[in-house]
């Protein structure tokens, strides 16, 4: 069996860094706007892209390791992890899509002559695309955190270590398997042998 020590250190770091990446794009879309005024289509669609590239990074980190066939890992809790992350990092997604959405009718409208109804539609644009981005700036924050809570309960025990350990002591978040003991290779011995009825 291969020595995985070291793997749940990486695999908690792997964590990290990708929260790293979900807590900085928060910092960026909550410094693109303010109480009166709201990021540019440019600057949006850069937030946009960086956002759908992070929801891509989690499938492929999971794909990963579901795809892993090492019999001595058990990737479940990262996994987990993960997968978890993707559901907040999909709402983020949903909310800065429909903000983008309202930043897209803002343009299109920013130099429509001036009535009644086209300041309603122009303020409620505004309205629906600030609601938006504080659910996206909210989901974001959901998802770093919960990454970052996942990587801190991964355990690093060693698998040595765990395989002296009784199956009862075992924690559940480590990602090495202790394999199971193998049979003796001898005979088995009852304790109690009849005599055959041949030697009788």
């Amino acid at each position: 069996m291969t020595d995985h020590t070291g793997r749940a250190g990486l695999e908690k770091d792997e964590l990290y860094a990708v929260a790293h990446e979900f807590e900085q794009l928060r910092s960026e879309i909550v410094r693109s706007y303010t109480q009166r005024s709201l990021p540019d289509l440019v600057t949006a669609s850069h937030h946009l892209t960086a956002l759908a590239g992070l929801v891509k990074d989690l499938s492929d980190e999971v794909l990963f390791r579901a795809t892993d066939t090492d019999p001595g890992l058990d990737f479940g809790p990262v996994i987990a992890a993960y997968t978890s992350a993707s559901a907040s990092a999909g709402r983020a997604m949903n909310s800065y899509t429909e903000a983008f959405e309202q930043l897209g009718f803002s343009r299109r409208y920013a130099e429509a002559p001036s009535s009644a109804d086209m300041r309603d539609a122009r303020q409620s644009a505004f309205d629906v695309a600030q609601d938006r981005l504080d659910l996206t700036v909210d989901s974001l924050q959901e998802t770093f955190l919960g990454l970052r809570r996942d990587a801190d309960h991964i355990d690093s025990t060693p698998p040595r270590v765990l395989a002296a350990l009784s199956r009862s002591a075992r924690l559940s978040n480590s990602i090495y398997r202790v394999p199971s003991e193998l049979p003796a290779t001898g005979p088995t011995r009852l304790a109690y042998m009849p005599a055959s009825r041949h030697a009788r």
